[in-house]
């Protein structure tokens, strides 16, 4: 018998029992904490690979959000934003931030407390101070040749 759908479009618990390439695209969706750690620029270092993060935030992060201002047509104003997928996280996933539910989901690892699945509400993350809210530059105002002056520890 499968799982009933909630009225919010999820299945309980699905993140523990439903492999990612099954998911619905609400139940994909909520996946997304709402950290907004994806949503800052990073630099990568050629030699090694390694990843930095940035404090400088793509043009359509909310800082006070941590939301993309345009999610359903971020394509059309940054063609090269990823679109992380079940059938592309294995390729993105040196740069999914260590807390990202997409990668400890992928990696079999429990969500932590403050993801609002876990929570219910959508406000943990800033609270638990995981999220990059109020922390970000803007690439607009922020010369490239700056951003390595702007390189964070990942809020965890």
């Amino acid at each position: 018998m499968s799982d009933p759908i909630k009225r919010d479009g999820l299945r309980r618990e699905f993140w523990t029992r439903v492999p990612m390439h099954k998911m619905t695209e609400a139940e994909w969706e909520a996946l997304c904490d709402g950290c907004g750690k994806c949503c800052l620029n990073k630099l990568e270092d050629a030699d090694t690979g390694e990843v930095a993060l940035t404090r400088v935030a793509c043009r359509l992060l909310d800082d006070a959000t941590c939301r993309c201002t345009q999610y359903d047509i971020r394509h059309q104003f940054v063609p090269d934003c990823i679109r992380l997928t079940p059938g592309t996280i294995a390729k993105h996933m040196y740069w999914l931030p260590r807390t990202c539910a997409y990668r400890l989901v992928y990696e079999g690892r429990d969500l932590f407390h403050w993801h609002p699945l876990i929570s219910g509400d959508s406000q943990t993350v800033h609270d638990a101070g995981v999220s990059v809210q109020d922390l970000t530059v803007s690439e607009f105002e922020t010369p490239e040749d700056e951003w390595e002056d702007h390189i964070i520890e990942e809020p965890l």
